[in-house]
């Protein structure tokens, strides 16, 4: 589709599993707010803008990534998936539910992140010592001083995920 005039042009992507298009995004939209105010899912935060404090992560093709430094159209064609659409409140991600479990949450602000960067870390290596885990979520602020119980809902994901993969 050729847009006309200034218009912005469709935008095609995937969204926690459902193909997406969406018109009049403008150059300018970042993929939080498009997230956010178009789509209405708030599970990534907008926190310090900048990309540094993991509030607004999501998965592009199944990596961690801030949302709120990455252009609207640089997601075009690609899989993005959010913390609402990585488990439900029936059928949760193994690191959603070692959180709650673990009481890895005081505030919440930092959660989305968290949840999210330690998710996509056990996707690739479900092993994750404590060493990787910590250097993993290094980048992810908690102003709320959880960090122990947070480490400690990522290796009780960790377990969860290895007894799962067994026989």
């Amino acid at each position: 589709m050729t847009a006309s005039c200034g218009a912005e042009p469709l935008l095609h992507l995937q969204v926690n599993g459902e193909a997406r298009s969406i018109a009049g995004v403008p150059r300018a939209a970042t993929l939080l707010h498009l997230l956010r105010n178009d789509l209405g899912l708030n599970g990534p935060k907008y926190g310090c803008g900048l990309g540094q404090c993991g509030a607004c992560t999501v998965h592009v093709d199944g990596v961690a990534a801030r949302a709120c430094v990455i252009p609207a159209h640089g997601v075009a064609g690609r899989a993005v998936t959010t913390l609402e659409g990585l488990g439900t409140r029936g059928r949760w991600h193994p690191v959603q539910a070692a959180f709650e479990d673990a009481q890895a949450a005081q505030c919440g602000y930092c959660l989305n992140g968290m949840v999210m960067q330690a998710a996509a870390l056990l996707a690739r290596d479900p092993q994750a010592s404590e060493a990787r885990i910590r250097s993993e979520l290094s980048g992810n602020l908690c102003r709320c001083g959880t960090h122990i119980e947070i480490l400690n809902a990522v290796q009780r994901a960790a377990v969860r995920m290895q007894e799962a993969m067994r026989p």
